[in-house]
């Protein structure tokens, strides 16, 4: 009973901090905002208004207002304001002049801002042993950073290459997601675990293409980044998750233990969020972030600011850590061979920025 009784009090508390978490600010402090990539934004910006014009139908979780529902905004306007930024970049390059995106002053006089606070509810859930959950403050959220993992590979396994990258398993080519779903009991993908896939069941029995082969260092990476940019013989190749096993992402665990495995495709490009393979967003680095699509909404214009300098970001991905994660965003930060080359780069990058979610007036 006890243990119900804290349960429902965290909920209640959740529930509290989720009502203040967002509010319209007019007179924000955004400090000088960072342009240097401001074609890849509308990139990023262009892609995400393409999926949000597939239809609410097409994607209900993630194609709809999200947050900024609550102040009357709907979704015709999150789309107006992903197809402004990119009006916006085109007349600059044009005029051949620093885009107008840069200037503060700009930015609130065409925009309605709203600034978003964490839910520390939600953090301390997941903050034993986690500094950096630990130490969120009331008016910053956690940005972590993920990269484009760069790996080694070879088109046959080795004793220095010995695990695959795998196509979906043959009794599944050919199917659509939504008729993938419909026959979870009998396919392959959703009764191997991990292990079982790690342990070279797939091939023993030719039931999945490998498509390349990795260390497993590279492969673990690979599974949590999502996509990897490998090199074979000198010739870069690129792959992006396809399917998973239908295992949830666990918080607390650590990820060779994880019990979830992705099956990828080779792409010709970076990709971000997409209910499958099929079609997913084009995104790039330093203008992308990965958050809570479900409660945020796919493609919020959102500005970040941290030691004076603010830069501007789509959120146009997302990953299992984010499920009910109102304090946190994923900075997608570049081309990475590991962690240790990341942080020799980002080692002076904060952790934690104001958040404000720009919406065209």
């Amino acid at each position: 009973m006890f243990r119900l009784l804290s349960l429902y009090l965290i909920l209640l508390s959740t529930l509290a901090d989720a009502s203040e978490l967002f509010s319209i600010e007019t007179e924000p402090e955004l400090g000088g905002i960072n342009t240097e990539s401001m074609a890849d934004l509308c990139v990023v910006a262009g892609g995400a208004l393409d999926y949000l014009n597939k239809g609410s139908a097409y994607d209900p979780d993630v194609i709809q207002a999200g947050v900024v529902a609550r102040f009357d905004m709907n979704l015709a306007r999150v789309k107006r304001t992903l197809s402004f930024v990119c009006q916006v970049i085109g007349e600059d390059e044009l005029a051949q002049r620093q885009s107008r995106l840069g200037d503060p002053a700009f930015i609130k006089r065409h925009f309605e801002i709203i600034r978003w606070r964490p839910n520390k509810s939600q953090s301390q859930l997941y903050s034993k042993n986690k500094p950096l959950l630990q130490n969120i403050p009331d008016s910053n959220i956690l940005l972590t950073k993920y990269y484009i993992k760069l790996a080694q590979g070879s088109v046959e396994q080795s004793r220095a290459h010995p695990h695959a990258l795998y196509a979906l398993p043959a009794d599944e080519q050919g199917m659509s997601l939504e008729q993938a779903d419909q026959n979870k009991i009998s396919l392959i993908r959703y009764k191997l675990t991990k292990q079982q896939v790690l342990s070279g069941l797939l091939e023993r029995k030719s039931l999945a293409k490998p498509l390349v082969w990795l260390s497993r260092d590279d492969l673990e990476d690979t599974l949590m980044q999502g996509t990897v940019k490998v090199t074979i013989d000198d010739n870069p190749v690129f792959y992006n998750v396809h399917r998973n096993n239908g295992r949830p992402y666990m918080r607390n665990v650590k990820k060779r233990d994880q019990h979830r495995y992705w099956y990828f495709k080779q792409t010709t490009s970076i990709l971000g969020y997409g209910k499958d393979a099929d079609y997913k967003i084009p995104i790039k680095p330093y203008v992308t972030v990965a958050g809570d699509l479900k409660h945020l909404g796919l493609g919020k214009l959102i500005l970040l600011t941290a030691n004076g300098e603010s830069r501007l970001t789509v959120l146009a991905d997302t990953g299992g850590a984010f499920e009910n994660n109102q304090y946190q965003l994923d900075y997608l930060g570049g081309f990475f061979k590991n962690w240790d080359d990341y942080i020799s780069v980002y080692r002076n990058f904060p952790d934690y920025f104001e958040a404000r979610i720009l919406m065209v007036k």
